[in-house]
């Protein structure tokens, strides 16, 4: 066949220019330096000037322990997908939960997205399960066996019903436009990125969490008249009921358009001094001005162009397609392999976004330092979440690689009094004699 008619050329095409361009907005709208070099040069990271012996004993002892279950727990998610969908297995799972309803095109979406999500699920459950009972034993998760049960079947019905979604949107693309199904699956990749950006709030948010208004009162008035002064439109700040499931601390701005929303879990509320609060709620008010989750959803749907044009590419493979047992790319007996080629571009690309998250969230603390000009409460506020949430103060490297979404509270003190020189306010005192307030 000759390269003018090979089907897989405009696809290969497309990709590359997709994924320049997808590299080149990445490379350009992140804030890789948050803050200038100040006179006398920047702080420099060090626990040890707010975080007690004691204190980072306690989380290095934790995280000893909860580290291996989460990793593993992330690893043996890819591996089990990853032997379904690159061997023959999954393609004979699929034409046997099938086969008890006459094995057609429906049964094999169905049935198979049911088990070749359940699978993966199942694997890693007693890593979850080790998981769970590690942050119940050091008093972060307050929730019964009962409770987390539901919420794990939630989880998997959540899951199950967004790759059933997607995959049925796939495989009728396939059957419409065989040759060329990886044109109008990228513009539906991204469209379905867009909406779920949309929907995540009103849907999967409520599944786990009740929702209200913060009260009227002095700290609801206070943060709206914050809002009106940083120019950010926010009629209400919700309270989600976090603490029927853990003591955790955490706020955090979801949606884009009408669906988007300020969050506070109940336990910030009620275990953070108001100034505290305050502070938290100008590092989610930088994410709204400067539409950083409208802007990762568009880099998101970039993402998932580019993503589809890699899934054409490898299921259209002959060699991988002999190594999954499967004929017919459009037949759902393949829908294994699409997993599992979908699962290893999300854990290619997700070290990419998380860096790119952690400079984000630099510069929403960059913000509320020069909305609040109050270096001081923001070090108290890193102080208390870690203490609260036990967070990792020196993760390994391969935690950070893999999982973190922000920068350790170290490097966030050591911004806050970096900041501190840049402006001429006085730089806050080192912390570690002064006891946290934990609970």
């Amino acid at each position: 066949m000759s390269q003018k008619s090979d089907p897989r050329r405009p696809a290969l095409i497309a990709f590359a220019v997709l994924f320049v361009v997808l590299i080149a907005v990445i490379v350009t709208t992140t804030p890789w330096e948050t803050l200038p070099e100040p006179p006398g040069g920047r702080v420099p990271v060090d626990a040890t000037r707010d975080y007690a012996p004691a204190d980072i004993a306690l989380e290095d002892r934790y995280h000893r322990w909860l580290w291996p279950a989460v990793l593993a727990g992330s690893f043996v998610t890819l591996l089990v997908t990853a032997l379904l969908g690159f061997t023959p297995i999954g393609a004979r799972i699929v034409r046997a939960v099938a086969r008890p309803l006459g094995g057609g095109t429906v049964a094999k979406l169905v049935l198979g997205s049911l088990a070749a999500v359940a699978i993966p699920f199942l694997a890693a459950l007693p890593l979850s399960i080790w998981r769970e009972n590690i942050q119940r034993d050091y008093g972060l998760i307050v929730r019964g066996w009962g409770d987390y049960a539901l919420d794990l079947t939630k989880s998997y019905g959540l899951l199950a019903a967004m790759t059933l979604i997607g995959l049925s949107v796939l495989y009728v693309l396939m059957r419409r436009f065989p040759r060329r199904w990886w044109a109008p699956g990228a513009v539906g990749g991204a469209v379905l990125v867009v909406a779920s950006s949309f929907v995540y709030p009103l849907v999967v948010e409520p599944a786990f969490h009740d929702f209200s208004s913060l009260p009227e009162g002095e700290l609801r008035s206070s943060l709206l008249a914050m809002a009106a002064q940083d120019g950010v439109e926010v009629d209400d700040v919700l309270v989600a009921d976090e603490s029927k499931r853990s003591t955790r601390l955490n706020a955090y701005v979801s949606g884009i358009g009408s669906s988007r929303r300020v969050v506070l879990y109940d336990t910030t509320v009620d275990k953070l001094p108001p100034a505290e609060i305050r502070q938290i709620v100008a590092h989610e008010f930088g994410h709204v001005k400067d539409n950083d989750v409208l802007d990762g959803t568009l880099v998101g749907a970039l993402g998932a162009a580019t993503g589809v044009c890699v899934l054409y590419l490898a299921i259209t493979s002959p060699r991988l397609r002999r190594r999954a047992g499967v004929d017919d790319p459009a037949d759902p007996a393949s829908l294994a392999l699409v997993l599992a080629v979908v699962a290893v571009v999300v854990a290619v690309s997700t070290p990419v976004g998380l860096a790119v998250s952690r400079k984000v969230e630099a510069r929403a603390d960059v913000h509320a330092l020069d909305l609040t000009r109050d270096p001081a409460t923001l070090i108290a506020m890193q102080r208390r979440l870690s203490a609260a949430n036990l967070g990792d103060v020196d993760p390994p490297w391969i935690v950070t690689f893999l999982r973190s979404t922000h920068p350790v509270g170290p490097t966030r003190i050591a911004n806050a009094r970096t900041w501190a020189r840049l402006h001429g306010v006085p730089e806050p005192p080192d912390q570690a004699d002064v006891p946290i307030p934990r609970r």
